[in-house]
């Protein structure tokens, strides 16, 4: 019997998130690695047995050891890169947003089509566990029919933060909105599915840059369930917070781990006579998982040939939303009538 060979996989972007994507490989193997700044490539590849350092992302992804690429770059290359890759046969894990706009996605969704490859969009927050039990909960019907969800996520940046990539609408395509906006977008669709109705507005209120610091959205679906969400980079202490809730209860994820807080969902489920919930607290303790539960599930998408359940239409989805909001934040604001003075 023949013994299977370890997915072979090549990562563009050696950063933060390169490296942690690396650190989660289960048993695929990293063998090429590449970065507009060698140093960084050739840093990771000592982290593997084997492992090449490339000057080169495109002869990377022309490797015939590579069977599948991770795409970490900044945004603006996310799209050339997860492109070039798919004409080259292989599947792809692209770090959100996917691209710096929707209007850049149809070509890659037509090539990896043609090309009959799969295209994984790194929406790892579904996969931290108190989602995750969440998503179980409301699976099992346990808060009934969904109302709707609220989410906060947000960060207080650093010192320089406004002189990095994410500032720069050419590198980001957009501020806070498109770095952890769409991850709530995402999460928001997850639970409630399409939006039809897309309120709010996006405002820079601190940060010296020409891009968003804070978002607020107002969505709502064809059946009337919404979403609130605000996602901020003034946000002094880091908070992640997401509520969903049902006729029968609600569940609410607090902390994603690390300077985050300790993750945790607490369940409360009303009774028929009211009164205070029943109420059921999961903690997670520990790091965070979510990166190498994402990948398992890939590989599996790939034995199996399923399409992955968060693809380059999740993330055309949010970013048409985000779009729609930066359409709404350009126009003034309609005058409020019972806020003005009187004659």
């Amino acid at each position: 019997m023949t013994a299977r060979v370890a997915v072979g996989v090549g990562i563009v972007g050696c950063g933060l998130i390169g490296r942690k994507r690396a650190e989660a490989l289960g048993p695929a193997r990293l063998v090429a690695c590449a970065d507009l700044q060698p140093g960084r490539a050739e840093e990771l590849a000592r982290t593997a047995p084997s492992a090449e350092p490339e000057r080169d992302w495109a002869r990377l992804v022309a490797r015939p050891d590579v069977d599948v690429v991770i795409v970490a770059t900044t945004n603006d290359a996310l799209v050339p890169v997860t492109l070039a890759a798919v004409q080259a046969g292989k599947h792809v894990l692209v770090e959100k947003p996917a691209a710096r706009s929707a209007a850049e996605l149809p070509p890659v969704i037509a090539a990896a089509a043609r090309a009959r490859v799969l295209v994984r969009v790194g929406f790892n927050h579904r996969y931290h566990p108190a989602l995750a039990k969440t998503r179980e909960l409301v699976d099992a019907g346990a808060l009934g029919p969904l109302m709707f969800v609220r989410g906060r996520y947000g960060h207080g940046g650093r010192v320089g933060y406004d002189k990095e990539w994410r500032a720069n609408p050419a590198l980001s395509g957009g501020g806070e909105l498109i770095d952890q906006g769409v991850h709530l977008i995402d999460l928001a669709r997850w639970f409630l599915g399409d939006f039809t109705d897309v309120k709010g507005f996006a405002s820079t209120y601190f940060w010296q840059m020409p891009v968003d610091d804070n978002a607020f959205l107002l969505l709502r679906t064809a059946r009337q369930q919404a979403a609130m969400l605000h996602v901020s980079c003034t946000e002094w202490k880091n908070l992640f917070s997401f509520e969903v809730y049902g006729r029968n209860g609600k569940a609410q994820i607090d902390g994603l781990g690390g300077s985050y807080g300790v993750e945790r969902v607490a369940f409360y489920e009303m009774s028929p006579d009211m009164g205070p919930p029943a109420t059921t607290i999961w903690e997670y303790p520990g790091p965070d998982r979510s990166w190498a539960r994402e990948f398992g599930d890939f590989l599996e998408d790939i034995r199996l040939d399923r399409q992955p359940s968060a693809g380059l239409g999740d993330a055309r989805a949010a970013l048409l939303i985000a779009e729609e909001i930066y359409r709404q934040s350009s126009q003034p604001a309609p005058p409020c009538t019972p806020c003005s003075p009187s004659a």
